[in-house]
């Protein structure tokens, strides 16, 4: 077989990457070949058309398998991550018996989210009754100044099991800066506390103890290199602060947990993640932690490459879920759900796909579970590890977001993140990120289905938007005399949520009449583009196959009791036909729109026509101009 194939590759003469481009250039028949085929990356670094094998000779996953340091690949030579299912614990008899059922459906990890109030060793024994500590991965959380509290309690509850410790997989999340990054509260103890924290989990040699929150920054609308460049430096302040008060590395560096948000940029994340590995392996190696045990994943000096491995939970991001057409965000999170996956993830949460207007449902939550479990036993991802190493374009990816993410580690190391965070420069090149996002989503430079493009147009969400803002608890709040700065908070599609939800609570809802005239080709593209723009609004739309002349447009319209009148027509018809429609609808109440961007708009404007709609305009800025004069 081997001979057959090598015979058939001399069939085929090697081509040159000169011959390739010779004929690229030749099919752009003079186009430039940067402007029209490269693609230039919002996280800075350009992406070709096509890679070959040498575009990726020498990178650092060339030579390296699955568990092997750098890491690249993966930590583990297997692909069986935990399926994760976050609990939020009002209840600790009704949180163990949503725990158990789960249990049955296939999860194998929670995260425990717990009240700060209400902690006692008898609450976690009722929340983990019946719950084995070495065949489950357990994640716990809580308000952050009771955090140490928690810790002590779940080592208290998992020592007393009789269960072999090294197989009690889990992490006690602490957050040094969550209240910086959530609430621009400093907390000037982090680095006691975290010391504290390490030292309370010490019983537990596999629990992870602190949580670096780069879903955080996902969730604010981060960028991938700025989310992996910022965690990177996250870890390294804490690791760091750690050694210097004693901790041995090798310690320190297993008790920190990494966690990721996944976006829908579904080839940049799995080179995220394997990039991510990669880069946090060369910084714990940099402090070379010592092996204190005769393993055979020991350096030659002794240095403990176990520590350098990164543990990532991953978490499909909140940051472009949308309120409405909701099952779309089952589409984003399966994606997203892949990209975790392939790239090898210790852990994933898959958000419910109604958790941005209500408590998820459990069909949600049974949803959300069921498809990582889809990937597992109808897809079998965890059958093969790093299915994307020898990818060109994969691989090339991985190693161009390792440089960008690489420069802003070095850039924010000149402080150290805790003094960038207090400086507020994180914050705002985050929020810059997320303007940038929501500009682009204004303009449809960004696509979100179901929110600035394909609407679904009956669909009506008022009525089940639930009133479910978390509150914090406060923690810091009164001693705000020098308030920082935050992440921004605010979802992708939110801002039309709030155009379209302002029509269905207005309790009117504007008329759109599509005038469709002339050239017929132009007039359905044009109609089929202006349902799609005041679809976007919740407007109702009325489409027509065509009308002989404008008058009887015009008077259709005003049959159907239309307050929008949309001419779509052909840009040299626009010439005569906009005028003549202008002049019949001056003195009623409709407004007149002209759907394109043709060479006489100024002749048009001067003829009084104030409202056109084309590929150029701002959607958004545009639906919220439509509404003030509508509502």
């Amino acid at each position: 077989m081997s001979k057959q194939r090598e015979k058939l590759f001399t069939d085929f003469p090697p081509v040159t990457t000169e011959e390739w481009m010779a004929v690229v250039t030749k099919d752009l028949k003079g186009a430039d070949f940067q402007k029209r085929l490269v693609w230039r990356t919002n996280e800075g670094f350009n992406v070709n058309p096509f890679y070959r094998a040498e575009d990726i000779e020498g990178l650092a996953a060339a030579e390296n398998l699955p568990g092997q340091f750098p890491y690249v690949r993966s930590t583990r030579k297997d692909n069986s991550w935990y399926v994760r299912q976050e609990i939020d614990v009002t209840d600790y008899y009704t949180a163990n018996k949503k725990a158990l059922a789960l249990l049955e459906r296939g999860i194998t990890s929670f995260g425990f989210h717990l009240p700060k109030n209400e902690l006692s060793a008898e609450n976690m024994a009722i929340l983990l009754n019946g719950i084995a500590p070495d065949k489950v991965e357990l994640n716990f959380s809580t308000c952050i100044s009771k955090t140490d509290e928690m810790a002590r309690l779940v080592v208290a509850y998992v020592t007393a099991q009789n269960v072999d410790l090294m197989q009690c997989f889990g992490s006690i999340e602490f957050d040094p800066f969550r209240k910086i990054l959530k609430k621009g509260v400093d907390e000037p103890k982090w680095v006691e506390k975290a010391v504290e924290m390490v030292k309370i989990t010490a019983p537990l040699p596999r629990y992870r103890a602190i949580f670096v929150t780069g879903n955080r920054m996902n969730d604010a609308g981060a960028y991938s290199f700025q989310e992996l460049g910022y965690s990177l430096s996250y870890g390294n302040q804490v690791l760091s602060k750690l050694i210097e008060n004693g901790v041995d590395p090798s310690l320190a560096a297993k008790k920190i947990k990494f966690g990721f948000g996944v976006g829908s940029n579904y080839f940049m994340e799995i080179a995220k993640f394997r990039a991510a590995r990669w880069l946090w392996a060369e910084i714990v190696n940099a402090y070379k932690p010592p092996c204190a045990h005769d393993c055979d994943n020991k350096a030659a000096d002794g240095t403990c490459r176990c520590a350098a491995k990164m543990n990532i939970h991953a978490t499909t991001s909140r940051f472009n879920q949308s309120l409405y057409d909701p099952y779309v965000n089952l589409l984003r999170t399966q994606t997203e759900a892949m990209s975790a996956t392939i790239g090898a993830v210790d852990s994933l949460t898959v958000r419910p796909f109604d958790e941005a207007f209500e408590t998820p449902s459990a069909f949600a939550e049974r949803i959300a579970a069921n498809q990582q479990l889809l990937l597992k036993e109808e897809a079998h991802f965890d059958k093969i590890t790093d299915p994307s190493s020898g990818s060109y374009y994969i691989e090339t990816l991985t190693s161009s977001l390792a440089e960008q993410a690489w420069k802003l580690f070095l850039e924010t190391e000149e402080t150290g993140l805790y003094a960038a965070l207090k400086a507020g420069t994180v914050q705002d090149a985050i929020n810059g990120s997320s303007d940038a996002r929501f500009n682009a989503v204004a303009n449809r430079r960004e696509i979100m289905l179901g929110t600035n493009q394909y609407p679904n147009f009956g669909e009506s969400m008022a009525g089940k938007l639930e009133d479910k803002e978390k509150h914090g608890c406060g923690c810091g709040d009164s001693d705000r005399t020098t308030p920082l700065k935050k992440l921004n908070h605010k979802r992708l599609a939110d801002a039309f949520s709030e155009v379209r939800l302002a029509t269905e609570q207005s309790g009117k809802r504007p008329k759109v009449f599509m005038l469709t005239i002339g050239h017929l080709a132009m007039r359905l593209a044009r109609s089929q583009f202006s349902s799609n723009f005041f679809g976007c609004a919740g407007y109702e739309l009325i489409d027509n196959l065509g009308f002989n002349t404008v008058a009887e447009g015009v008077q259709a319209a005003r049959a159907k009791g239309a307050d929008v009148v949309v001419l779509c027509s052909s840009d040299e018809e626009y010439v005569t036909l906009a005028p003549e429609a202008y002049d019949l609808l001056r003195d009623g109440r409709e407004l007149l729109v002209v759907a394109g961007s043709p060479a006489c708009m100024d002749d048009l404007k001067a003829h009084g026509i104030e409202h056109f709609i084309h590929v150029r305009s701002n959607v958004l800025e545009t639906l919220k101009m439509f509404n003030d004069k509508l509502l």
